[in-house]
């Protein structure tokens, strides 16, 4: 099973494995999930032990109903019937009062199980890498934390002490049973092995249809993502795709209606069947008393009552039975999404380092790296020395690998050969959290929160003062557009920080990034969105800022990296050329026909 799980997983990183496949992989064990219950012990005794003492409790009721019947009524004691019946009212109040302190801690355990899921899931997927998330869609990762954690929270809350309440109270009831009549109890166990037998073909089924429903869920959910988000109604505006994406999410939709209808339907009929013989059995029992003079009305009645009371929680039982068999599905998905490998993780021994001490000089080694399912590497042994302090700028058509090497600086891959190290530490070896600290990106993609302007500088360094900020947007030249703002800092930028255009986000990300005061920048075409005079004061803004940093620039623009103290030519994953820009241009190579 492991052999088939590892394969399943590796592909996965290429794409190619559906849910459905994962999920039948990994068997999920009733031990791991019952591991999620293991820090409640002592909630869990205690729930125990009020369900125990509520059962006992509670038999008392047809012991007392047959004292009323073949003693107090006869013979018209109206002390002991009151004292009977007053015994009875007791017996209510206490099981009731039990049965909401009952609720309350067994809520509360189920609602802890649950959080702890959601935060482990999340915590999970924020330690994975940025491979992860580029072949794994946006929706299924959502659906993941809200559809299927949510599907378990009936489960989760309520199985244990559903199980243990039954599982008391039909003990109980058939010792009791036992006391007033063996025989009869033997007729009213003789039910239990088809019931058994049919509750196991019913878990069976909503099993497999549960499996079905959470992946419809997920494509409902990656449906409104991309169809609702800002970029996806601009992009079905302007593409005429609004009735195709009205479609796809009707038939999503109406798949689940059918799903939901046959999950509960799944087995209905067979469950009605047992409903019927359990149904039939008091019949029986009256059926046999008729033929005996050994019972009385009093024994009779308390044993129906008992009997009665007998199949309620074995019905209980087996319905909990089939919800937690249907619920293992998605368990089987929210392990899998706990079982991924962290590819990209804190080393086991980090090297102590000050990021505020650090000079800042980044060495790229023989480095080799490829994405998933790429045939060729996208760097393939590169080597590169940026002393602190100094700018480095790397240049290069399209797809060359300028932004790979990049994102290995900022450590969002791992080399597959070679290594990159800052003042001789390997990035490897590093805490990402002191990594961050050292080495600050603004990419050409610019992602805003959907919050205040503020708040999104403030998402860089959550202790900087009002005035830090400030200081960071001047840097930046975007200062005065914000305090043009209705609200100034306070204002809210909407969704993806669409109010914004592509030049004003790329400042603000660029304020938000020098807010950290990096002692490396790289810098991923971060004016690409800037107009000539814009471009020009960020540039005079960076100049500045770069002293005493080291800075990696990488942009299709030569204008911006003519002074730089390095520029590198990339193509198709190698160095073809380095040197100044004078030195390269008289060389009359690659870089002199790029800026020519």
């Amino acid at each position: 099973m492991e052999a088939d799980t590892e394969k399943l997983s590796r592909r996965a990183g290429r794409g190619t494995v559906t849910a459905a496949e994962k999920a039948q992989a990994r068997e999920v064990s009733l031990r791991r999930i019952g591991r999620l219950f293991a820090p409640h012990r002592g909630s869990l005794a205690a729930v125990t032990l009020i369900i125990v003492a509520s059962s006992v409790v509670a038999l008392a009721s047809p012991f007392l109903l047959r004292a009323v019947i073949d003693t107090a009524l006869p013979e018209r004691d109206t002390t002991l019937l009151a004292w009977l019946t007053g015994a009875m009212v007791v017996v209510a109040a206490v099981t009731a009062a039990l049965g909401v302190v009952q609720t309350w801690i067994a809520t509360s355990v189920g609602q802890q199980v649950m959080h702890r899921l959601r935060t482990d899931v999340f915590t999970h997927l924020q330690r994975q890498s940025i491979a992860f998330f580029t072949r794994t869609r946006t929706g299924e990762v959502q659906s993941r934390i809200t559809n299927d954690i949510g599907g378990m929270q009936t489960v989760v809350t309520s199985t244990a002490t559903s199980v243990a309440s039954n599982l008391t109270t039909a003990v109980a009831t058939a010792v009791a049973m036992a006391v007033l009549s063996w025989q009869l109890s033997l007729v009213s166990l003789v039910v239990l092995p088809p019931a058994v037998y049919l509750t196991r073909r019913v878990a069976r089924m909503r099993r497999a249809i549960t499996a079905q429903q959470q992946r419809e869920l997920a494509d409902l959910n990656v449906t409104v993502e991309e169809g609702l988000s800002i970029s996806g109604i601009q992009l079905s505006r302007t593409m005429g795709a609004g009735p195709a994406l009205v479609q796809r999410f009707t038939g999503s939709s109406e798949r689940l209606v059918d799903l939901e209808l046959r999950s509960q339907l799944a087995g209905r009929w067979r469950m009605a069947s047992t409903g019927v013989v359990f149904a039939a059995v008091p019949a029986v029992i009256y059926l046999g008393a008729g033929f005996t003079t050994t019972l009385s009305i009093g024994t009779l009645i308390a044993f129906t009552t008992l009997q009665a009371g007998l199949f309620r929680p074995l019905l209980g039982l087996m319905s909990v039975g089939v919800s937690l068999v249907s619920s293992l599905a998605l368990f089987a998905r929210i392990f899998e999404y706990l079982d991924l490998p962290v590819e990209v993780d804190d080393p086991a021994d980090p090297v102590e380092v000050d990021p505020s001490r650090m000079p800042g000089h980044v060495r790229i080694e023989d480095v080799t790296f490829a994405y998933d399912g790429a045939d060729t590497a996208a760097v393939a042994g590169v080597t590169l020395d940026v002393p602190a302090g100094s700018t480095l700028a790397l240049v290069g058509a399209t797809g060359s690998g300028k932004s790979t090497l990049a994102a290995l600086v900022a450590r969002l891959y791992d080399p597959d050969a070679g290594r990159v190290t800052i003042d001789g530490v390997d990035l490897r070896d590093m805490r990402l959290t002191d990594l961050a600290a050292v080495v600050g990106v603004v990419s050409q993609e610019t992602y805003l929160l959907h919050t205040t302007v503020r708040e999104n500088l403030r998402y860089a360094k959550p202790d900087a003062t009002d005035a830090e900020i400030e200081a960071a947007a001047r840097a930046a030249q975007v200062h005065d557009l914000i305090a043009g703002l209705p609200d100034g800092y306070d204002t809210m930028v909407g969704s993806r920080g669409h109010r914004f255009s592509g030049g004003e986000k790329q400042r603000l990300a660029i304020a938000r990034t020098l807010l950290r005061d990096p002692r490396v920048l790289v810098l991923d075409e971060a004016t690409s969105a800037l107009d000539t005079s814009t471009e020009k004061a960020v540039q005079a803004a960076f100049d500045a800022l770069s002293r005493g940093r080291t800075t990696i620039t990488i942009a299709h623009r030569l204008s911006t990296v003519r002074d730089a103290d390095r520029i590198a030519v990339v193509d198709h994953g190698r160095i073809v050329e380095s040197g100044t820009h004078d030195a390269l241009v008289a060389q009359h190579g690659r870089y002199a026909t790029l800026a020519a």
